[in-house]
């Protein structure tokens, strides 16, 4: 048979094979090799990004909760340094009823949660999660660590790299607040001695 036409299932492989063969030959191309293990590992992630969206829009439904596994020491990951001392290598954490402020990006996820009745926040990128668990319909998934060394800045560095608005110089503006800085304080209060 010529071309691409109809063939049979034990043809296929001998001409794809063939074909393929010409193609890095005649381009000069060095062989690569498809990482389908990896292209698996972002599939399975996106179906935790997409569980996570889910229960931003909607919320839990039934008894539905999430495990979430990931390596602490992972370059992006930011939490707190004494849940790092505390977890120097892995971290589980439980998302079901007491939690704040969950948001989703492309790259990783923002969550507060509550630690010795003091809430936290946590960015965790999708790329450290090493396990996802819904036990209450018994799924799960395993990941192999991939880090990304692509900065993530969370949502309180983004705000505290803002710029400050421009000055009005109306002055029949309404003033509502004012950043005093402590030196300043410190001073008149060291002349006043």
């Amino acid at each position: 048979m010529a071309g691409f036409g109809v063939h049979l299932a034990t043809e296929a492989p001998q001409q794809i094979d063939v074909l393929f063969r010409t193609n890095i030959k005649g381009s000069g191309m060095s062989q690569k090799q498809f990482q389908y293990d990896m292209m698996v590992q972002e599939a399975l992630r996106g179906v935790v990004r997409k569980a996570l969206e889910e229960v931003c829009k909607d919320g839990f439904r039934g008894e539905h909760h999430f495990y979430i596994t990931f390596k602490t020491h992972s370059p992006q990951v930011q939490i707190p340094n004494f849940l790092r001392s505390r977890y120097p290598e892995e971290m589980t954490i439980v998302l079901q009823h007491q939690f704040w402020n969950l948001e989703i990006q492309d790259a990783y996820f923002e969550v507060e949660l509550s630690f010795n009745d003091k809430r936290e926040n946590l960015l965790i990128p999708f790329g450290a999660v090493t396990g996802f668990a819904d036990p209450s319909v018994k799924f799960g998934l395993q990941f192999e660590e991939h880090a990304d060394e692509t900065p993530i800045q969370s949502k309180e560095e983004n705000f505290n790299k803002m710029e400050p608005p421009e000055q009005n110089s109306d002055k029949s503006t309404e003033k509502f607040g004012e950043v005093v800085s402590l030196e300043k304080f410190r001073k008149n209060t060291d002349k006043k001695s």
